[in-house]
């Protein structure tokens, strides 16, 4: 069977228009079936026989109308786990999610996200399953510091691309600071001015020498790992199961395992 593929970009805006682009080419070229499309967010290493790839550009008001179809036809909690698959790092995300969108669409399915007898679905279940776990983490162990001038900074390394989902959380518990959150990953920094929307910024260089915390910040984080260290029971240690709770890639943007 001809096949296609169709490389967007590696955002939920690339994989939205892909998903877009996907279903209008297969209605102008009469292609019997999805299963012969899909959607990739790299060049692959080498090209198959019988395989005609295509670039698409991503474009907002085409993954807009893709939003409004999921959630009027699925619903808002399908659009929110596809959207946790979609910033999930993993190389076949945009395919799953295209035609796990498919399934769903063809039997007008708002529960799709349960039929994980699907290959598609189920991948796409435990991508989504992937970045809400790593966004749960990083909802507890996230740690701001006060630099001078009152702004609050928190710096984290992810795998996953959850700054968006991150940010809200933060913004309703914070509404009335203005902090930022740095993601050393994807080199994206997560922008709240107090009292007014956030919203993230990519390509731009911060001098790291600026970013001083203020001498009463230095006093607190002391105090903190004292605390710490104070309330740690050495004869009960469990260095094992204190791992499977917190993993070590997320602890040197933690206070308390500073030196």
């Amino acid at each position: 069977m001809y096949e296609y593929v169709l490389l967007c970009e590696d955002s939920m805006e690339g994989i939205l228009s892909g998903v877009y682009e996907a279903y209008r080419f297969k209605k102008e070229n009469s292609i019997e079936s999805h299963d012969a499309i899909h959607l990739v967010t790299k060049s692959p290493d080498t090209y198959r026989l019988f395989t005609e790839y295509r670039t698409v550009e991503a474009n907002d008001e085409n993954a807009d109308k893709v939003i409004g179809t999921i959630r009027s036809r699925l619903g808002e909690e399908v659009y929110y786990r596809l959207c946790l698959a979609m910033v999930s790092c993993f190389d076949e995300k945009a395919d799953a999610v295209y035609h796990t969108i498919v399934l769903g669409l063809r039997n007008h399915d708002r529960m799709i996200m349960d039929r994980l007898a699907e290959d598609w679905v189920q991948k796409t279940f435990q991508y989504a399953r992937a970045s809400s776990n790593e966004l749960g983490h990083m909802i507890e162990f996230t740690r701001f510091s006060e630099l001078e001038g009152g702004i609050l900074y928190a710096k984290i390394n992810v795998k996953h691309h959850i700054l968006p989902f991150l940010m809200p959380h933060f913004a309703d518990r914070l509404p009335s600071e203005n902090f930022m959150i740095y993601d050393e990953n994807t080199d994206v920094y997560g922008l709240h001015p107090k009292q007014q929307q956030w919203y993230l910024v990519q390509g731009v260089e911060i001098d790291s020498d600026k970013l001083n915390v203020t001498a009463a910040e230095k006093d607190y984080q002391e105090l903190f790992k004292r605390f710490c260290k104070t309330i740690a029971i050495e004869s009960r240690t469990n260095k094992k199961l204190q791992t499977s709770f917190l993993p070590l890639r997320f602890r040197p943007n933690m206070t308390e395992f500073q030196p």
